[in-house]
C-alpha cells in the first residue's frame, strides 16, 4: 500500500503497451456468445484499451485505431499512441507529436506536445519546450507552460509541481495553495491527501490541514466515509475529521465496501463493520472485497464466494476469482479464465489466457497473444 501517487503530466500520461505484428489488416472477426447473450470481438489484435464513450482503442499492424461495440472500424489504425477518449476527445501521437481527435478520427489540435493527459473539466495539461500548461477543446493555452509537472483538475483545482513541491492552481492558473508538498493527490469530496515530512494527512480547498500529518500510510482514500490509515505498523480506520474510529489493530485492510471492510489479523482474513465488530471472523488465507453482495475468498487453496453473513454461495472450486462487476465475475480454472453468474453457474467457459472484468458492458479478453473483447447484447 502506497500513501499517495500523485498524477502527474509525465505519469497519468499512459498509452497502451506497444507489440509487434505481422498480420495485414483485415475484416475485424466476431461470434456470437452464450445464445445471443455476448458478442465476442475475436482475440485478434496485439493490444487493446477498454472503451471508454463507446469506442476502445485497439493496436494493429503497428497502429493504434479504434472499434465500436459491434467490432467496427470506426477510427482506421494510423496512429503511434492513442489514449482513450474523455470529454470526447482523445490523445494520439503522430511523428513524435502530441494531439487530439474527435469520435470521427478528425485532428481537432493538431500534434505539436511532448506529452499530453486526458480532458478533465475542459481543460488538458500538456508539455510543451520542458514545461506544463493547460489548453481548451481548441487547443489555445489557457494557463501557459510554466510548471516542472502538472495533473488532471478535479473539482476546479489542479496540482501542479515546481522545484520539487507541489500546490494547487485553479483554472486562471492562479495559485489556490502554493507548493509546499512533498506529495499530493487530486481533490475528491473537497479534501485532497497529501505528503508531508515522511506523514500523511488531509487538507481542505484552501491548503488547511483538515486532518494533520499523522500517518505512516493511508489507503489511498475514504470510502463508505472511512480511510484506512497505518500507525506503528498496524491499520486501523479514521473519519472525516480525522477521529480514529477503528484502532490500528490489523496487518492488512481494505476499502469499506457494502458495508464491509476486509481485514487480515494473526494471519488470516476476516470482515468488519464499520464500529470494528467482525461480521465474519477471520479464516480464510485470502479475501476480496464485497462487490454486488458477494465477496472471493480462498480456502484450503481453492476460491469460492461467500454472502454477509459468511455463508459460501458458490464453494471453493476455482484456482483464482475475482469480485463480481455488471452480474459476472472472473474465474480461473487450468490456467485458463472465463465467467461466472452469482449462482456458481459457468456463464462463459473459461478459455481465455488473459481476463479483465466487465465495465460499460464490455470485458477485454486475450488469448495466444492476440486481445479483444466479449460485449454484453442482453
Amino acid at each position: 500500500m502506497f500513501c499517495v501517487v500523485m498524477i502527474l503530466v509525465t505519469s497519468f500520461y499512459l498509452v497502451f503497451a506497444a507489440q509487434s505484428s505481422a498480420k495485414s489488416t483485415s475484416k475485424v472477426q466476431t461470434e456470437v456468445l452464450a445464445g445471443g447473450k455476448f458478442l465476442l470481438i475475436k482475440p485478434q489484435f496485439d493490444w487493446v484499451g477498454p472503451f471508454s464513450e463507446g469506442l476502445a482503442a485497439v493496436y494493429l499492424n503497428d497502429r493504434w485505431g479504434f472499434i465500436d461495440k459491434t467490432g467496427k472500424f470506426i477510427v482506421s489504425p494510423q496512429f503511434d499512441e492513442v489514449k482513450g477518449f474523455k470529454e470526447g476527445l482523445a490523445a494520439v501521437k503522430q511523428n513524435g507529436k502530441y494531439g487530439f481527435i474527435d469520435k470521427a478520427g478528425k485532428i481537432v489540435i493538431k500534434p505539436q506536445f511532448d506529452l499530453v493527459g486526458d480532458f478533465s473539466e475542459g481543460l488538458a495539461a500538456v508539455k510543451q519546450s520542458g514545461k506544463c500548461g493547460y489548453i481548451n477543446k481548441t487547443g489555445r493555452f489557457v494557463i501557459k507552460p510554466q510548471f516542472d509537472d502538472v495533473g488532471n483538475f478535479s473539482e476546479g483545482l489542479a496540482i501542479v509541481k515546481q522545484n520539487g513541491k507541489c500546490g494547487y492552481i485553479d483554472k486562471t492558473g492562479r495559485y489556490v495553495i502554493k507548493p509546499q508538498f512533498n506529495v499530493a493527490s487530486g481533490f475528491l469530496g473537497s479534501i485532497a491527501l497529501v505528503l508531508q515530512d515522511g506523514k500523511c494527512g488531509f487538507i481542505d480547498k484552501t491548503g488547511k490541514f483538515v486532518i494533520k500529518p499523522q500517518f505512516d500510510d493511508v489507503y489511498f482514500w475514504f470510502s463508505e466515509g472511512l480511510a484506512p490509515v497505518k500507525q506503528n505498523g498496524k491499520w486501523g480506520y479514521i473519519n472525516k475529521t480525522g477521529k480514529i474510529v477503528i484502532k490500528p489493530q490489523f496487518d492488512e485492510a481494505g476499502d469499506f465496501n457494502e458495508g464491509l471492510a476486509v481485514v487480515k489479523k494473526n494471519g488470516k482474513m476476516g470482515y468488519i463493520d464499520k464500529t470494528g465488530k467482525f461480521i465474519i471472523k477471520p479464516q480464510f488465507n485470502e479475501a476480496g472485497t464485497f462487490s454486488e453482495g458477494l465477496a472471493p475468498v480462498k480456502q484450503n487453496g481453492k476460491w469460492g464466494y461467500i454472502d454477509k453473513t459468511g455463508r459460501f454461495v458458490i464453494k471453493p472450486q476455482f484456482d483464482n476469482a475475482y469480485w463480481f462487476s455488471e452480474g459476472l465475475a472472473v474465474v480461473e480454472q487450468g490456467g485458463k479464465y472465463g465467467f461466472v453468474d452469482k449462482t456458481g453457474k459457468i456463464i462463459i467457459e473459461p478459455q481465455f489466457y488473459y481476463v479483465k472484468d466487465f465495465r460499460e458492458g464490455s470485458a477485454i479478453i486475450g488469448q495466444d497473444d492476440k486481445y479483444g473483447f466479449i460485449i454484453k447484447l442482453k
